[in-house]
């Protein structure tokens, strides 16, 4: 060897150097050695958490912030635990490094060949790796110190190419051992196009950019993913034309620019928005997942919506395969059109809404409210529950400031998502979640580490006492009728601010406007610890641009 290294230090440094600055982790005796003897003295800092589900739900959050984030399991009993966090990393690609400490190979040998089990073995060394195989683009398992540093620089670099998670089994009794350093920097792969399909694509597109008299932008995930914000921006001004986004790229760019107009996300989206999408004769819309959280109830035309994500683009019979959204924009915006003349559509002004201190507070009341503490300082976080439709119509100014897993959606998401968005956000950003009751039961156990670490997100749990948007898909009529709620949708009630002397923080229950008001000045002032403000509103009431569903 040219240099001391050893497989320990060797995966701590190619991690710092992708810059990663936290690493959520929950003890394991077959991890531990290596947090302790090679990632603490790093100046990597170890996120302590109270379960790997929470532990997986905040390096998730942080990877969407920082552009890469981990966590540091053991073998099967943790990293089983952390499967649903992976899974939703896979499928909104995020880049999230799952490293799971493993029993040592002599351990390995004797329980396959005598049966004589050390703690945690399922089946032997194929469970943990075959389990995780389909939730990633790159499992390797570290059982040689020669192969160490290929695998590990093969699995890293799938990652941040691919936007996707990553498992890297670390044998216990590998980590010491010797291995060549690192060398040079891990890139992305190179993105590839055909050149064809690609000149194909930017002709036909720029074809009906030219002659559409009302042109629209959707500007879906894979911008904020991939990273192409800035040129999705120039793209826009240099056509001048209005663009929308989905649910899961709200605030891909700011929501202050005078071209933007909402999201477009079915019957949940405002007038403005479903009449600039009616009347639109083109849209370009480039990054947009299809999934039924962004239809609700409304399919999109086909016939004059040209889609670019998944690296192809398809509009109408046209298909273009191998189709890199960064190069298709760079090709519309080499073509240079000419801007177009077109007067936006009027957004109606959102003030605060008149009310009384006394009045009970509603759905959509709250979320009306709510509006005036959204500045461009705020990252929104809106788990999966009601609070989508409510947090849809919000104005968000700041770019990136909107965090949601709605494809995926995993009820519980986003209040543990936010202890990793706190450590990875600016300074003078506030993060502010909107969690369901039932989501929040899930994971309450976050507001632990928020509080130990200081850290100051305000948690808006809604407390309806049912798990509301499973009772909607299923049968939405209920909110409307005096019929009961399903009887699996009926929650346990918590007092849920009393929680706040459980995990040493601040806690809040308010039901009339007032009391929000109070609650929420308190909250913003408290800056040393999480807040939880448990928000009552009546069973029965639901965001106005939920009601659509009836029946």
């Amino acid at each position: 060897m040219s240099e001391s290294c050893t497989v320990g230090r060797y995966l701590v440094d190619r991690l710092r150097q992708l810059g990663l600055e936290h690493l959520f982790a929950i003890a394991g005796d077959y991890s531990i050695e290596w947090l302790n003897r090679y990632v603490a003295p790093s100046g990597t800092k170890i996120i302590e958490e109270v379960n790997e589900v929470n532990a997986g739900y905040a390096a998730d959050g942080y990877a969407r912030m920082k552009g890469i984030g981990a966590l540091c399991v053991t073998y099967s009993a943790g990293a089983l635990c952390a499967v649903n966090a992976v899974a939703g990393a896979y499928v909104e690609k995020v880049p999230l490094v799952l490293i799971n400490g493993t029993p040592s190979v002599k351990k390995t040998i004797v329980f396959e060949q005598t049966g004589f089990s050390a703690h945690h073995f399922i089946s032997g060394r194929e469970t943990d790796l075959q389990s995780f195989e389909h939730l990633t683009v790159a499992a390797v398992r570290i059982d040689n110190p020669d192969l160490a540093p290929a695998l590990i620089d093969h699995a890293l670099t799938r990652c941040i190419s691919e936007r996707r998670p990553i498992y890297i089994e670390l044998l216990q009794d590998m980590v010491d051992l010797e291995c060549e350093p690192p060398r040079g920097v891990l890139k992305p792969a190179r993105i590839l196009s055909d050149e064809t399909s690609l000149e194909q694509s930017v002709a036909r597109i720029c074809a009906k950019l030219e002659s559409a008299e009302n042109p629209l932008v959707w500007l879906g995930v894979e911008i904020d993913r991939l990273g192409l914000q800035d040129k999705a921006l120039s793209l826009i001004q240099q056509l001048n034309v209005p663009f929308v986004t989905e649910l899961l790229s709200k605030a891909v760019l700011s929501e202050d620019d005078p071209l933007f107009v909402g999201v477009l996300d079915g019957q949940a989206s405002s007038t403005v928005v479903t009449d600039l999408a009616r009347t639109s004769d083109f849209v370009l819309a480039l990054g947009v997942w299809l999934t039924d959280i962004n239809s609700l109830g409304w399919d999109p035309d086909y016939d004059k919506t040209a889609f670019a994500s998944f690296d192809a683009v398809k509009f109408g019979t046209f298909f273009g395969g191998q189709v890199a959204l960064e190069h298709l924009i760079d090709g519309i915006l080499a073509e240079e059109i000419a801007p177009k003349e077109r007067k936006l559509p009027e957004i109606p002004a959102r003030g605060v809404p008149t009310v009384s201190d006394t009045d009970v507070i509603t759905y959509q009341g709250f979320y009306d409210y709510v509006q005036q503490y959204v500045d461009r300082n705020t990252i929104v976080g809106a788990d999966a529950s009601m609070n989508y439709f409510g947090s849809l119509l919000l104005d968000v100014p700041s770019p990136g400031g909107f965090v949601v897993q709605s494809s995926y959606s995993a009820i519980g998401y986003s209040a543990p998502a936010a202890t990793g968005i706190c450590l990875a956000k600016g300074p003078g950003q506030r993060v502010l979640v909107f969690s369901g009751d039932g989501g929040f039961q899930m994971t309450a156990q976050c507001l632990s580490t928020q509080t130990r670490l200081g850290l100051d997100p305000i948690v808006f749990v809604i407390d309806n006492g049912v798990y509301a948007v499973e009772q909607w898909l299923a049968d939405a009529g209920v909110f409307h009728s005096d019929e009961p709620f399903y009887k699996p949708c009926e929650l346990h009630r918590w007092n849920y601010s009393a929680l706040a002397d459980v995990f040493g923080c601040r806690g809040w229950e308010v039901g009339t406007y007032g009391e929000l008001g109070d609650a929420v000045t308190g909250a913003l002032e408290n800056s040393s610890g999480p807040s939880v403000i448990q928000v009552r509103v009546p069973q029965k009431t639901i965001p106005d641009n939920a009601r659509w569903k009836a029946h």
